[in-house]
């Protein structure tokens, strides 16, 4: 079934790209889907077909219809992941480090979706083919714990959740050397990296980030930190502990591989508790996971050094 949003340009949202604001009202949808949509004039207003560099005017009002997707062409596999907890709208699942959350260039098969599908009978398809039941993702070598949606209804709820900062998530990570004060808020807002295209930066003119953090424990050389995103912007924990010169250890990406202390496994990051309220039974729901073994051999690693 087709279905129909209808959103209204405010005074704060004059001026910007009409893909730019469709993408901030729907951030379920990948910009693909949202160009796709554009192009094939399912985004109007006044029933006129709207194009993507089209800026918002005023109390202007913009329809977008979202045909269904076509079948699922994904085959179920098995992957590497746990179950914490299932219910007709939600799953609250572990996911090791190494999988990757969705199908993309170079990952067709593997990926925790590829899992999902074998696991749950029902998953929403906001997401599109490719991303069924996904409400938000962890980096490839990230571990940790996520929430799936099983319709389209807790889908979409889960989602203004999100943008409401109503979601809680806290991670362990050990970051490169003494991280002071031990307790602390970074405020530092986050974009596309200007040269680097698969890397985020810090940037007067990026999005708001914040994270709150508390050190657990210093190492000889690193640090245990208890870290609260209370945004949720793309590699926020990574960039945000970099830009302090204090890089997660482990990432290839933002400076964390680090020669003077002994090679991490992987990334040292873990989504270790999440809380949230369930859209349909109205209760707050907390999971809570250990870090896996290779994280937790690490910390004996550090102790030792």
């Amino acid at each position: 079934m087709t279905k129909t949003y209808t959103f209204i340009v405010f005074d704060d949202e004059v001026g910007l790209r009409i893909d730019h604001f469709l993408k901030a009202k729907l951030p379920e949808l990948t910009r693909s889907r949202i160009q796709k949509l554009i192009e094939e004039g399912l985004v109007t207003s006044q029933g006129v077909s709207l194009k993507a560099a089209k800026k918002t005017q005023k109390n202007m009002e913009i329809s977008v219809q979202i045909p269904p997707e076509e079948s699922l062409d994904l085959i179920p596999e098995e992957v590497p992941l746990d179950i914490l907890y299932e219910d007709d709208d939600l799953a609250v699942i572990f996911k090791p480090a190494s999988v990757v959350v969705h199908p993309a260039p170079g990952h067709s098969k593997g990926t925790l979706v590829h899992g999902l599908l074998l696991r749950l009978k029902n998953l929403s398809g906001i997401g599109g083919k490719l991303r069924p039941g996904i409400v938000h993702r962890l980096d490839k070598d990230t571990s940790g714990l996520m929430i799936v949606a099983k319709n389209d209804k807790s889908h979409q709820a889960l989602i203004n959740s999100f943008k409401k900062r109503e979601i809680q998530k806290e991670y362990l990570a050990l970051t490169y050397g003494h991280i002071k004060p031990p307790r602390g808020k970074i405020e530092k807002p986050i974009g596309r990296h200007p040269k680097i295209r698969n890397k985020m930066a810090t940037l007067t003119i990026g999005k708001e980030a914040i994270t709150e953090y508390e050190v657990i424990k210093y190492f000889k050389r690193a640090s245990l930190v208890l870290a609260k995103p209370i945004t949720g912007r793309t590699h926020q924990l990574r960039v945000h502990f970099s830009s302090l010169g204090h890089p997660i250890l482990g990432d290839p990406l933002y400076g964390g591989q680090k020669r003077d202390l002994p090679k991490a496994p992987r990334l040292m990051l873990h989504a270790a508790k999440i809380s949230f309220f369930h859209p349909s039974k109205k209760t707050i729901l907390s999971f809570e996971k250990e870090p896996p073994s290779d994280f937790q051999e690490y910390l004996k690693v550090l102790e030792d050094d």
